[in-house]
């Protein structure tokens, strides 16, 4: 794998959540379901959750874990706040940590990889602590904003929504195996058109007819590790999945960082792509960006729903 990932995102690490309850990040153990990988399962449940609680799950970045994952970022605090649980799952990938967003298994859904385990620890946990099936959502950085788009393309029926900061498109690192390196696709090599890419999409849950998730990208102009053309075949693949024209319906300058524009497409808001001028992979996390796009400071009957708006396209 690409050794300057080791230096990503730390200084995510400087921002420790501090907890004022006994609630703390617990390893699962027991049998959630098929897990062919043996992706670590670990979780954080808040001492008080909210009736139905929604559920985040935050993959890491390569070279990191699900404990790095919990301390470098505030969405445990959040969630002791909100009432929510965050799934930070570990990758099996002991020689780097990188996420399997390259086997034909894991883009397929429920055929294995590390996103079927992933998927198991949704459902056990959505059945644990009954939780709502419309408010699952999904956030990472680099190699987890990579299984970030790979979860939203392969599990649509699971994931309502997900935010994905300096990744790649959906499909862009398929290879043969687990722990493929993709260099033509991290150095922007790779380009299809906007139908091949959705193809892509379509055929890792052939058949499925549902609600498509709600999809936030973020990436830096300046992204030294995965090439910001990436971005513009990101932008492409997801508005031809969601049948929107890639040309923003709105544009807005400066937000939620100075220097980076937020481009929305379609109706109802339903995909976001921001640049991020002159910032390079290591892309400041913007959880409060992400909540809102999750809707997860709602405690009431009106939260987000899936379903509410949006695409469901065959």
């Amino acid at each position: 794998m690409h050794p300057s990932l080791l230096s990503t995102l730390t200084s995510l690490l400087a921002l420790s959540p501090t907890l004022t309850t006994a609630a703390s990040l617990q390893k699962i153990t027991s049998d959630i379901g098929p897990n062919p990988r043996k992706v670590g399962f670990y979780i954080y449940v808040p001492d008080k959750l909210a009736a139905s609680p929604p559920i985040l799950v935050n993959p890491h970045w390569c070279h990191g874990d699900a404990q790095a994952c919990y301390s470098g970022s505030q969405y445990a605090t959040l969630a002791s706040k909100y009432g929510f649980i965050v799934i930070y799952p570990d990758s099996p990938n002991t020689a780097d940590k990188c996420w399997d967003v390259s086997s034909n298994e894991t883009h397929t859904h429920d055929a294995g990889g590390d996103s079927l385990g992933i998927a198991s620890m949704v459902r056990w946990t959505l059945d644990k602590y009954k939780g709502d099936a419309k408010r699952v959502f999904v956030t990472g950085v680099s190699s987890g904003a990579m299984m970030t788009s790979l979860l939203l393309g392969a599990y649509p029926d699971i994931f309502a929504a997900g935010s994905a900061f300096a990744g790649v498109p959906y499909g862009c690192f398929a290879g043969n195996g687990y722990g493929v390196w993709s260099d033509a696709c991290a150095t922007g090599k790779v380009k299809k058109t906007g139908a091949e890419w959705a193809a892509m999409v379509k055929a890792g849950y052939a058949g499925y007819t549902g609600w498509r998730p709600k999809i936030q990208i973020f990436h830096g102009t300046n992204d030294e590790v995965l090439n910001y053309a990436n971005f513009e075949e990101e932008i492409k693949e997801w508005t031809a999945v969601l049948g929107f024209n890639n040309t923003p319906t709105t544009i807005t300058a400066n937000t939620p960082v100075n220097g980076w524009t937020k481009n929305v497409y379609g109706d109802d808001d339903w995909f976001e792509a921001y640049s991020a001028a002159g910032v390079p992979h290591n892309i400041q996390n913007q959880e409060a960006t992400a909540m809102a796009w999750f809707d997860l400071t709602c405690t009431g009957d009106n939260c987000f729903k899936w379903g509410q708006g949006g695409p469901a396209l065959n």
